[in-house]
């Protein structure tokens, strides 16, 4: 556990790191990049929130209250508190034209910054949990790395950055996106400063 929890939170911080981002979309509050690497496709949402960093960290790391701000998430629930800085979760999401629902087994690891300057990061990935075996009502899908860096502008606000790593799992959620004939990911980041603020 030690382990999965170290490289959760070093593969999301070596993601943020890559250079060769592109970015695809400016809005007033929202940025969004993206990253090719083969046939993994990565993308960045930049937002600027007026909250302390340290309150958008405390939000953004309780995925139960995930579903107040992203659609995509229809149920949450935790099945494991694996220690304060991490927690395993069940989440359920509405099925898109032509596929049945999918789920996913996630271990979330949150940590403060290390040094003044660092960003709060919340790392996800898939895990695989005995107790959770796939089910035939849903399409288990797989997270290989996600999260957030909630970077400190001032006392009263913040710049939070979501990752993910795309799979063919996530891809029929974002296909119609980054060819521009959706606008959910930009929705989605709106929907996020809304909430925070």
């Amino acid at each position: 556990q030690a382990y999965l929890s170290y490289s959760n939170i070093a593969a999301l911080t070596h993601l943020a790191r890559k250079p060769g981002w592109d970015i695809t979309k400016t809005l007033d509050n929202v940025r969004i990049w993206t990253h090719e690497e083969g046939a993994v496709l990565s993308f960045k949402v930049e937002m600027q929130v007026k909250v302390p960093s340290h309150v958008a960290f405390s939000l953004l790391s309780d995925f139960s209250l995930r579903q107040r701000w992203d659609r995509h998430f229809l149920t949450c629930k935790v099945l494991q508190v694996v220690s304060e800085e991490e927690k395993i979760y069940h989440v359920t999401s509405a099925p898109t034209t032509g596929h049945q629902p999918r789920d996913f087994v996630i271990l979330v690891s949150q940590r403060q910054p290390c040094r003044p300057q660092g960003p709060y990061t919340v790392a996800v990935r898939s895990v695989t949990l005995r107790a959770m075996p796939p089910s035939p009502e849903f399409c288990r899908s797989e997270i290989l790395c996600a999260g957030f860096q909630i970077h400190r502008n001032s006392s009263s606000s913040c710049t939070v950055c979501y990752f993910n790593q795309v799979t063919s799992g996530v891809m029929p959620y974002l296909a119609a996106n980054l060819t521009g004939s959706s606008k959910s990911i930009e929705d989605t980041a709106l929907e996020c400063i809304k909430f925070l603020e």
